[in-house]
């Protein structure tokens, strides 16, 4: 009996390359099929994938300086594109950030992405990360820069370590207002201070843009997306979604 030839969809792949990990998006147009997480990332991972899927177009963004290995682990692959993400990639936004070259790249993909979502909306981006960045896109879709602060650990961390008695505390997002003993009052005093953080960057924008769209990302995402009183859109894949949209947005040029 022969079995039925099941045919591999064609897709884009989007792959957002960190310091520890490798994050890939599989879009058909502007749908999200799948996400893949590796801690490792090489010609054996793109050959599982390749195993279900046709690479029609990529998308590389990455923190490496050298990212031509990764790029070249593409070359057997019959791409009709392939784009490593850079300052002189065109995006289909306005940058006017003052230093092009040192705006990081999750942060351009992630003002593209919201873009996309809410067209001819004036939008604040927070990732919460290893960093918090908030950064701030027009309704006619002009990026002109943003901020950026520590994340949960890194507070957490530089409390510990620049200080001589207050210890290493996990961040519980349980805590009290006002903490009972030092290790809730770290815990307490690092997430509502972000929190407070937050809605501080939110309430002043509303001044300006009464009628303002909040993006919320990033890995801690959930300590605050349930607890913000502002109408916010919680969505972990805005990077992927802008990365996808810069490929297409190039693909069609």
């Amino acid at each position: 009996m022969q079995h039925p030839i099941v045919q591999k969809k064609v897709v884009n792949l989007c792959i957002d390359q960190g310091n520890s990990s490798v994050k890939i998006g599989l879009f058909t147009e502007n749908q999200l099929l799948e996400i893949l997480k590796f801690e490792q990332f090489g010609l054996n991972e793109i050959e599982s994938i390749h195993a279900e899927y046709i690479f029609q177009h990529v998308i590389i963004s990455s923190v490496k300086t050298d990212v031509n290995g990764l790029k070249n682990l593409f070359a057997k692959y019959a791409l009709n594109k392939l784009i490593v993400l850079d300052h002189n990639t065109p995006v289909p936004i306005v940058n006017n950030y003052g230093t092009p070259e040192t705006l990081g790249k999750d942060r351009l993909a992630a003002v593209v992405g919201a873009s996309f979502i809410k067209p001819n909306s004036n939008i604040l981006v927070i990732d919460a990360g290893t960093a918090i960045t908030y950064d701030f896109i027009d309704n006619k879709a002009v990026y002109s820069g943003g901020n950026i602060a520590p994340g949960i650990e890194l507070r957490l961390k530089a409390l510990h370590e620049f200080t001589d008695k207050l210890p290493k505390v996990e961040p519980d997002p349980e805590s009290p207002f006002l903490g009972y003993d030092t290790r809730t009052a770290i815990s307490s005093g690092v997430l509502q201070g972000i929190f407070f953080e937050i809605n501080g960057y939110i309430n002043t924008l509303k001044f300006k843009y009464p009628e303002l769209s909040v993006f919320l990302t990033g890995g801690s995402t959930f300590y605050f997306d349930t607890k913000l009183k502002s109408s916010i859109f919680a969505e972990k894949n805005l990077v992927l979604i802008g990365l996808n949209r810069i490929l297409q947005f190039n693909v069609q040029k």
